[in-house]
């Protein structure tokens, strides 16, 4: 029987279980990164589908890639430049049959945005936000994802009410949990 993964498990135990079969290690893998591997494609100014085409690539690569990935620390790095990689030879396609790749993304990539050095910083930083996260006990970062990552934001009754903890104890909970995610992030440079 496989052991199902969970959050506080490191790249390294997750590309272990990948290599060994564990298909639930591979969705969490693909899970902890699906953010930073679309966004890339968006920031360079790719419609949606293109994106997902993108992210598809990025892992289809990775999947092949993943027994021969010489240092599991520097994954997210690898991903970084696989799928801008990816998001250079699709600007080289779409100018190859002629399309002015800024139409197709709808004018989101104007002069004002950030250049790609900048650009490749804030997804890093982004990254480091959820995997700083992914260190937090798991009713912290439940709490924070409740809080923060909701679409529409969540009244406290009902993060309360989710998490099974009076309501007037959300604040201060979250208080303690945010100054946990903060050392977390100071310890790594952010």
């Amino acid at each position: 029987m496989r052991v199902l993964p969970d959050a506080e498990w490191s790249n390294a135990r997750l590309v272990e279980e990948c290599l060994g079969g564990n298909q639930q290690a591979w969705h969490a893998l693909l899970d902890r990164y699906k953010n930073l591997i679309y966004a890339i494609p968006l920031r360079y100014g790719a419609s949606p589908q293109d994106a997902a085409d993108i992210f598809q690539a990025v892992c289809i690569d990775l999947f092949n890639e993943l027994p021969r990935l010489r240092d599991v620390n520097a994954l997210q790095g690898w991903l970084i430049r696989v799928a801008t990689h990816k998001c250079y030879h699709w600007k080289r396609q779409l100018a190859n049959r002629g399309e002015d790749w800024s139409e197709n993304a709808l004018d989101r990539h104007a002069s004002d945005e950030p250049m790609p050095g900048d650009m490749m910083a804030s997804i890093e930083r982004q990254q480091l936000v959820r995997d700083s996260l992914s260190e937090l006990p798991s009713r912290c970062r439940h709490l924070i994802e409740l809080l923060f990552f909701e679409q529409p934001p969540l009244p406290y009754a009902e993060v309360a009410e989710r998490l099974s903890l009076a309501r007037g104890s959300i604040g201060f909970i979250r208080g303690r949990c945010l100054k946990r995610l903060k050392k977390i992030l100071t310890g790594k440079g952010f």
